[in-house]
């Protein structure tokens, strides 16, 4: 495994992130516990989740799995890096959602307590709050930061100028700021190259992948069809739609003789502007083999066909669609 500094921190992370979202609702709580030993055993340093994972409101369950295996000992907290997020509802009360100072603080001691750790290393804001001004933002994360419950601060899926707007009212309060930013990102969806990657370079602020394989889009779906595994109704439809695509897709990471879901990490991971991607094992052997896409080197040549096969917007705004 090869590492990274977190955006311009000097936290060094692991090329591949483990996702664990699929942690409680398709992933029993002992597979998830061995999973995330293996990751360890792998190198795998960084674990992303969210209070909201687990999908029963204000249970936080996912956080709950990794909590009792965090509890477990033999240094399983101190060797990894470890992210969650805030912003979801977690009750039924006007308060229990969004980025308020006193749902940021209730948040945090919330997932805190359910991860049963006295620090959360990357607290994410799961969504922008279009109804929080900046200044209550940071000064809730500040106060949790001189508290020592968290360490460093990231986004979520924010729009380029979301991530200007924060830096800004960050670096007023000489706040560090955001160190990564957390978008949709993948061969077949490559929205964030217009604004927020540039965005995230010019503050020095890394990039996590999430969904890189699209929903499972890019993960060899028409050889998994002809095997007679059925995918789900909207990835069904997905498929239909853009069959000839995939089947160039497909043909191409035969005649590289790599499974799709490798050259799709790999691909991510060519960017140099990519932290990590984020990978969402639901067993042991699917993890293991998302090591590949680290040792995977796609030639110039290769990158071509794949920009012809999934062209992106064009490039960075206002280029891509401008002059």
């Amino acid at each position: 495994m090869t590492y990274t500094n977190l955006g311009r921190s000097g936290l060094k992370v692991s090329r591949l992130c483990l996702g664990t979202m699929n942690f409680g609702p398709l992933t029993t709580e002992p597979d998830s516990h061995a999973i995330m030993d293996k990751a360890l055993e792998l190198g795998i340093n960084f674990f992303d989740t969210a209070d909201v994972y687990g999908w029963k409101k204000g249970e936080g369950w996912t956080e709950q799995i990794i909590g009792r295996w965090l509890s477990q000992g033999s240094r399983r907290r101190e060797q990894v890096v470890l992210a969650t997020k805030c912003f979801g509802s977690m009750g039924e009360g006007p308060n229990d959602r969004g980025l308020s100072a006193r749902h940021i603080r209730w948040a945090a001691d919330a997932s805190l307590k359910r991860l049963q750790t006295d620090y959360i290393d990357l607290y994410q804001m799961h969504h922008v709050d279009r109804s929080a001004p900046w200044e209550e933002i940071w000064q809730a994360m500040d106060q949790l930061v001189t508290a020592g419950k968290v360490l460093y601060v990231g986004s979520s899926n924010f729009a380029g100028w979301h991530i200007v707007r924060a830096m800004g009212s960050a670096r007023w309060r000489s706040s560090l700021g955001l160190v990564s930013e957390q978008s949709k990102y993948s061969l077949a969806c490559r929205a964030v190259e217009l604004e927020v990657l540039p965005a995230c370079r010019a503050y020095g602020v890394g990039v996590i992948a999430w969904s890189p394989l699209d929903g499972g889009l890019l993960g060899g779906v028409l050889q998994k069809q002809s095997e007679g595994r059925r995918a789900k109704d909207v990835l069904q439809r997905r498929i239909e739609t853009m069959r000839p695509q995939l089947e160039k897709w497909e043909g191409l990471c035969r005649d590289l003789s790599e499974k799709p879901a490798d050259v799709a990490l790999a691909w991510l991971l060519s960017n140099p502007a990519l932290t990590a991607p984020i990978i969402g094992p639901r067993t042991i052997e699917q993890l293991s083999g998302s090591l590949r896409a680290t040792t995977l080197t796609l030639g110039e040549a290769t990158l071509k066909t794949l920009n012809e096969i999934w062209p992106g917007p064009g490039g960075e705004a206002p280029e891509a669609y401008a002059w």
